[in-house]
């Protein structure tokens, strides 16, 4: 999620190189943030299974548009995974630098973020078209899986941060991704919790609360950092803008995460459930209607920096589809928990928007993996 580095005038004059060289080349290169992809279909995918605005007539084309791109989402992972791996193992010395960078180093994040959020995926839109036999293991592998790498990578990026020497203005909303990797944990926790026992229950749901202690408070902290840098510096290059849509993940996945342990609790903790679901409920709405305001502030920027020129495409435009996603699902999670038809209805229309986002970002990709252009960085 961050803007790709424009090529010399040198090098755009040299002759292409050969077919071999520039796919090492492209693997060597391979963009960070390419599983914002993941995050952001995985997401459109739970939204669309949610059957927004609550209409009895539209739920069964609701869950056929789920289904299908949960197998998109699937797919877009499987291939990335390895495509990671073989970056890893073949060009570690260009992961490292990319982790010391202060805007790629973030987005090494949404490794582990994508396989969260299918995790999440799995638990809710897999029961519609994979065996029961398949759905809990797929949906736990993911967890933990995601859950490992993040936090790994999540202490290894603040690490950089501590030892280097990192100027204010390089602070930016991607670094709120490495966070939101623990808020997600405890999305996909609670949705293993109807499947195992009462003492493994409370495990699940102990470590539930405790990741999303870390990653909100980190969240907080980032949000400080975030909004001192927008007070007292000049605003980020416009290619940056799409970070600042990135603040709506761990509000609208912090939203979930409350609901999701409290709805957990009685499997776990029966005597319990009663005293967390009230605040459970008031803590998500509150924090909901903070990612209302951040939504407000995020369209008046985005809107100045297009009135001033606007921004090339680049993968960080991916960066519109996951925040706005989760502050949609988490808005139509308070509905139904109010029971106000009234915020269902503008969860509805956030997913309308999230549609039409998701379709023009990856549009735009596809474009750009034919045209080539989608590998400069």
């Amino acid at each position: 999620m961050t803007t790709n580095v424009s090529s010399s005038p040198a090098a755009a004059a040299a002759p292409p190189a050969p077919a071999a060289a520039s796919a090492a080349s492209r693997m060597r290169d391979l963009h960070p943030g390419w599983f914002a992809a993941v995050m952001g279909t995985g997401i459109v995918a739970v939204a669309s299974d949610d059957n927004p605005g609550g209409l009895a007539a539209l739920q069964p084309a609701a869950h056929t548009v789920g289904v299908a791109l949960a197998v998109l989402a699937y797919a877009l992972g499987a291939v990335l995974l390895v495509a990671y791996a073989v970056r890893w193992v073949r060009h570690a010395a260009a992961c490292r630098a990319d982790l010391r960078h202060p805007v790629l180093g973030a987005l090494h994040a949404t490794l582990p973020a994508g396989l969260l959020v299918l995790s999440v995926m799995t638990s809710a839109v897999g029961p519609r078209f994979l065996p029961a036999s398949v759905t809990v293991p797929l949906a736990g592998t993911l967890l933990a899986l995601g859950a490992a790498i993040g936090l790994v990578l999540g202490v290894a990026f603040a690490y950089t941060l501590f030892t280097g020497e990192v100027a204010a203005a390089s602070v930016n909303g991607g670094w709120f991704i490495p966070p939101v990797v623990t808020i997600i944990i405890p999305v996909a926790l609670a949705a293993l919790v109807p499947h195992v026992g009462p003492g493994d229950a409370r495990l699940l749901l102990a470590l539930g609360y405790a990741t999303f202690g870390m990653g909100f408070v980190l969240f907080l902290l980032t949000m400080g950092l975030l909004f001192a840098r927008l007070v007292l510096h000049p605003l980020p290059p416009a290619a940056l803008a799409p970070t600042v849509w990135i603040a709506l993940g761990p509000v609208g996945v912090g939203a979930l995460a409350a609901l999701a342990l409290a709805r957990a609790m009685p499997a776990a903790v029966p005597g319990a459930a009663g005293a967390v679901a009230t605040p459970s409920l008031l803590f998500a709405s509150a924090l909901w209607g903070f990612g209302v305001w951040w939504l407000a502030v995020a369209v008046a920027l985005l809107v100045r920096y297009l009135r001033a020129g606007g921004f090339a495409f680049h993968l960080g435009w991916w960066a519109f589809t996951f925040p706005l996603g989760a502050l949609t699902v988490a808005t139509l999670g308070i509905a139904r928990a109010w029971q106000a038809p009234a915020l269902d209805a503008v969860g509805a229309v956030l997913y309308v928007g999230l549609v039409v986002v998701w379709a023009v970002v990856g549009t735009r990709t596809v474009r750009g993996v034919l045209s080539g252009r989608i590998w400069q960085r």
